[in-house]
């Protein structure tokens, strides 16, 4: 990428995926493993970082995963993601699961989350990523507040390499 970086939309980057949830998915309870929602969360950033940052990305962080709705056998679950925010060679993606009953449409979030990726050139190291323009009231308020979240990102990992 060059060095005069261009910056994109935050629909750019926008990515879904649709899953119905069955009862492999899912625990003794009936409710989806918490463990196979994050892998369908990480998976949808890592496109979404990619699709931003046209190039590898890794997974460098994941944190705030709130789950507020159980997601039960028979439901569909439509996971999204999207860039909120970039800093130098990372991303903030923020990633909501809504799950849908398929008879009624009734729909609720039942998961979100930001994970930090990383993008990578040709050598494995990290490189310059383009700015982010939102254009949702929800993509600018979360633009607006991600630097807050980076901050708080950067004291947990000095927190983390004090305590070695």
């Amino acid at each position: 990428m060059s060095e005069e970086t261009v910056s994109k939309r935050t629909g750019e980057s926008r990515s879904t995926m649709m899953q119905l949830i069955f009862p492999l998915d899912t625990n003794y309870h009936g409710t989806m493993f918490g463990g196979k929602v994050m892998e369908y969360m990480d998976k949808i950033a890592a496109i979404a970082s990619m699709r931003h940052a046209r190039g590898p990305t890794v997974t460098a962080s994941t944190d705030s995963l709130d789950f507020v709705a159980p997601i039960k056998v028979g439901d569909m679950i439509d996971v999204e993601a999207f860039v909120t925010w970039t800093h130098n060679s990372s991303m903030e993606i923020y990633v909501k699961v809504q799950t849908e009953n398929v008879y009624t449409g009734e729909r609720k979030t039942a998961v979100t989350a930001f994970f930090t990726f990383v993008a990578l050139n040709e050598n494995g190291k990290p490189t310059k990523v383009p700015g982010i323009v939102p254009e949702t009231e929800e993509e600018k308020q979360l633009h607006e507040t991600a630097p807050d979240r980076y901050e708080l990102r950067m004291q947990r990992k000095q927190d983390r390499q004090k305590d070695k």
